[in-house]
Order: C-alpha cells, then structure tokens, then sequence
C-alpha cells in the first residue's frame, strides 16, 4: 500500500487547520533509515527553499534514489532554475495566455500574477494555462509572472514555499492539496528492456518537412519491431529531451531556430544526435559549404560571394542567366535567378537586406538533380529530382506561399553511376559522419556538388522506394550502435 508522506523543514510550517497528512522534516526524511526500505513512497516536498544542494534540493534528489515518486522531481528543479531552458517550452503558452487575456478588461497594467497550487489555478479562467504550466513543471506550489508588452507573456515561473502562503490563499492550498492527496498517482509506465529510446522531433505544421507523416508512422513501426522506442516530440517537449538516449530531427534545420536549440541540448546531455550542432552550422550555410568544397577539390558550379556594398566582383566574370543565394535558404527557398544585370542588382540588394554576404553562382539547367542519402560515409539511397515543367528548380514557389514539386525517380545504389557516388561520398565526409543528402548536377561528364544537407528528404513512396522498410531499419539500427558506442567515440567521428 503506497502513502503520502509531505516533507516540511520544520514542522511548525505545517498550520494546524491544514489537512491532517504525514507530515515529517526534511532532515528526519534524509537520515532516517526507515525510508530506505519503503519503496512505495508518494512525496510531496514543500521545504523552504529548492536551490541546487540545499535541504529541499537533497530531499528531492534522495528520494529519487530510494525509487520514491517525488514532486517536484530534481529534473522540474533543474528546468524551472533556468529561464533559458523553460522559455522555450512556453512560446505556444504565451499565444494562449494573449488569446485569453485579450478579451479581458483586466488585468490592468503591465504586470500580473497568479498562482497554481497542485496543478490548480486561483483564476477559473487561466485554468487551461495553469494545467499546461503544471504538467510541463510538476511542482506543488507555483507563481506565474506575466507581462504584456506588445502582448501578454509568460516572463517567469518560480517554485513557492509554505510561507509564501498568505491567509488569503490557505483555503486554496487546502483544497487543491486535498484534492490532490484524494487523486491517485499515475504509476510511472512498466520499464521494457527497450535497446534505445529514440525522440523524433518533428512539427505537424511545417509545410514542407523533411518527412511526410506516413514516414514518421513507418519510424514508429519498425522502431517496435528492432525493440526500440520511437516517440515522437516537438516544440514544446523541450523539457523532456533528457529522458530519451538519441533524438532524430525531422523538421528542417537552421541555427537561430529552437531546431539547433534542441542539437545543442541533446548534444549536453550526451545524447547520439542527428542532424549534430556541427552539421547544421556547416550545411545550413552555403557560404561554408562553398568553401569547403572548394579546400577539398570537390566540384561545384562557379561561385562568387558577394559582400554588402561590393558588387563588383559581378562585372564580367559569369554570363547571364545567375543563380543568386543567400547563405541560409532551404527547399529551394532563398534562391533566385537573375536574367540579367538588373535583375542581378535588385535581387542583391534585396538579399543585402538580410545577409552580409550572399553567393552568385553560374547557371547550369538540367533536367532533374541527383541526390544520394549518405549515413555514416556509407551511400543508403538514390534519388533523381526533376523539375517542375517550365521552372528551374525542383520545387517551385509561388507568391502565395503554395508550392509545386516535380517528379522523381529512385535507384538501387548499386545502378548509380560510381563517379556520382564516390563524389557524393567526398562530399559528406568533408562535413561528418552523420546523415546527408548530397545534391548534385550532371552535365555531360561533368558532375556539380550544389549542396550538403544535414537532413535530406525521407518520405514513403520517394526516398524508401528501392528499399522499402529496410532504409528506416538502417537508419534506427545506426542510431543503436552510436548509443551502445563508448562515450566519445561518434563525437571524434569514430566509424
């Protein structure tokens, strides 16, 4: 039989008129031998303070190590310590905390605060906030500080103590912790001996994701059937990252994005990561890729990179038409052609707008592009990309936001050319060792390397269609070896 046991500093904290409960101090809970053999504890801390190592901080982390179900957990602790990790878990609350305060009258002012007991709110109209606040940051007593600028937003949330209480709100903390002590605790789920626990971070609204839904489902399938654990997370799981052993990242990447925000976390916490902080900094960069190329004699179309202020590198150097980039574009975003010196000095002045330096390449049309999946400085898959009809690219943008995508054709890689994949192959190993798609155009017998991406396209019936479920097989087993690695070992780019 499972009890409650609440965990004061001193039992004077404990008001008389307080529910009647198990009360003992923190300092009886830490040395008490006793509570070294229950293991059915439900603890709920409410010492004075929680920083890191005092009294309320050891009460939580020791009674994690006696397999005791505590809130708050040392992880809420660790999260609700730094606003740079909780924010990013609340950029979708703040939409639903100016929906809901936008059709108020109060509050009035620039700042508010409200409070939540136990996952409850003092405010029946925030409770929806409140909720979301608390599963997110299971801590028994929390207050919100909201602020509004241009609109509302949620500026910081901090753990309260019993003597925060004031006699107003007693009869809040009574109820709500009644309530809470009548409710039955969710049972943690049964541990399975799952080889790996893997996050696929992906967002259900991108337009044009690196992964269709029915890929992600087939993740999902064949994870069950090699025993391991696939979930899939977003935006808002950020807090959560640190209980999987390797993360996936299926939603398209750039480096001021919580995208990289989430490479960087997993990377700290010594999670097997792809696409890696490196990789994104170096293949979301065309400027860098360029260069790059260029060191290790990989071929690439005629390149110039234009500095703010200093087009004259253009006079004469290429024909028309020209390709002008900026460094950061994806999907055949960010990508333009210039017919002819005008066009040429409109779009770089536009681009200027948004970047220092921009790249002016050659035009070279061809029918479709290749690409070939590498993972591991291994080839996994091959595609041809052809154009929309007449368009350039292989995804066309309209003016609307809609786009248009062309046809495709998949090969075995034992029927690519081998020159096409051997300088694939040299490509992706002068960024790393993780997952990339190797975009390139043939011309004759000359071959172009466009662009490394650190997360190629994956989608059912495009990219798998040679090999079916055996390439989410490939890529889920990859990531098994690099967690059973020896520490280190993937992050030296150790094959």
């Amino acid at each position: 039989m499972s009890t409650h046991t609440i965990v004061v500093e001193n039992r004077k904290d404990w008001e008389p008129h307080f529910p009647e409960a198990n009360i003992i101090e923190a300092k009886e809970y830490i040395a008490n031998p006793e509570y070294l053999k229950s293991k059915h504890e439900k603890v709920i801390n409410l010492c004075r303070s929680y920083r890191y190592l005092s009294l309320g901080y050891y009460c939580s982390l020791l009674a994690e190590a006696r397999w005791h179900r505590v809130i708050p957990s040392v992880k809420t602790l660790s999260d609700l310590s730094s606003k740079a990790v909780y924010s990013l878990n609340l950029e979708d609350l703040d939409d639903l905390v100016q929906k809901i305060l936008a059709k108020r009258t109060d509050p009035a002012g620039s700042t508010f605060q409200f409070h939540i007991f136990f996952g409850q709110g003092e405010f029946a109209y925030l409770q929806d906030v409140a909720r979301q606040i608390f599963d997110q940051f299971p801590c028994p007593l929390l207050k919100v500080e909201l602020k509004r600028r241009d609109t509302w937003q949620i500026s910081s949330i901090k753990p309260l103590s019993l003597s925060n209480i004031i006699p107003e709100q007693q009869a809040f903390f009574v109820d709500t912790l009644s309530a809470h002590l009548g409710r039955r605790w969710r049972m943690p789920r049964a541990s399975k001996m799952s080889r790996c626990d893997l996050a696929i971070l992906h967002n259900p609204n991108e337009k044009l994701p690196p992964s269709n839904a029915a890929a992600l489902k087939k993740f999902i399938k064949v994870g069950k059937r090699l025993n391991v654990d696939v979930d899939l997370i977003e935006k808002k799981d950020y807090a959560k990252l640190a209980e999987y052993d390797a993360l996936f990242i299926r939603e398209t990447t750039q480096v001021d994005h919580y995208t990289y925000h989430f490479a960087k976390k997993a990377e700290s916490e010594g999670m097997v990561v792809i696409d890696d902080p490196d990789s994104i900094l170096k293949c979301t960069n065309k400027v860098f890729l360029t260069e790059v190329m260029r060191a290790h004699n990989i071929p690439v179309p005629k390149t110039v990179i234009l500095r703010k202020g200093n087009t004259k590198p253009l006079e004469g150097q290429m024909p028309y038409p020209l390709v002008i980039k900026i460094p950061d574009g994806s999907f055949s975003r960010g990508v333009f052609k210039a017919e002819n010196e005008k066009d040429a000095n409109d779009i770089a002045e536009r681009l200027f707008k948004e970047s220092d330096l921009i790249l002016v390449q050659e035009f070279v049309y061809t029918e479709f592009d290749w690409r070939i999946g590498i993972l591991n400085r291994k080839p996994l898959f091959a595609c041809q990309y052809f154009m929309p009809p007449k368009h350039w690219q292989i995804v066309k943008h309209d003016s609307s936001g809609n786009f248009t995508q062309g046809a495709f054709k998949a090969w075995p890689i034992e029927q690519v050319p081998g020159k096409i994949v051997e300088v694939a192959l040299k490509a992706a190993n002068a960024i790393g060792n993780g997952f990339y798609g190797v975009d390139m155009k043939q011309f004759g017998d000359q071959l172009y390397v466009i662009e490394v991406n650190d997360n190629p396209n994956l989608e059912t019936g495009v990219e798998d269609a040679c090999l079916g479920d055996m390439l989410y097989q490939t890529i889920i087993e990859e990531f098994v070896r690099r967690v059973e690695l020896p520490m280190g070992y993937v992050a030296a780019g150790i094959p």
